[in-house]
């Protein structure tokens, strides 16, 4: 049996289709979240995330030299640090810079500074060649 929409003659299986795919982009769009992406010129910002958010922050860095940036302040029950850092190099040559990018992830409601400093791990009475600080709010 045919059903006229408008100009539009649909059977019941391709309406149930078609009701099925708005369900689902539906439901899929309210599922996932957006993530946060910052960078060098961000530091010192308040952000704002949503429950189970991710945010990722890319810094550059060079771990051949043994500097690597490494959380040392925040509120795991707030924000948590999620899977290993990743390291994109600048290009294919032995030693070269780059990229290194830490991902978090809003774990409940709060208020919590996030601190990453760029260090050598085993100097530890030495000061960071540099630091990096949010203000997070978990919604």
């Amino acid at each position: 049996m045919l059903k006229r929409f408008g100009q539009f003659a649909m059977d019941k299986g391709a309406i149930a289709l078609l009701l099925v795919a708005v369900v689902l982009a539906a439901v899929s769009g309210c599922a996932s979240k957006t993530a946060l992406a910052l960078e060098a010129k961000d530091n010192g910002r308040q952000i704002e995330l949503e429950k189970g958010q991710t945010l990722a922050i890319s810094l550059e860095g060079n771990p051949s030299t043994g500097y690597t940036w490494e959380m040392v302040e925040s509120e795991d029950s707030i924000l948590r640090q999620v899977g290993e850092i990743e390291f994109e190099a600048e290009s294919d040559l032995v030693g070269a810079p780059g990229t290194q990018t830490l991902r978090f992830e809003a774990v409940e409601s709060g208020q919590t500074e996030l601190k990453l400093v760029y260090h050598r791990p085993w100097e530890t009475d030495v000061a960071p060649l540099e630091t990096f600080t949010l203000q997070v709010t978990v919604r």
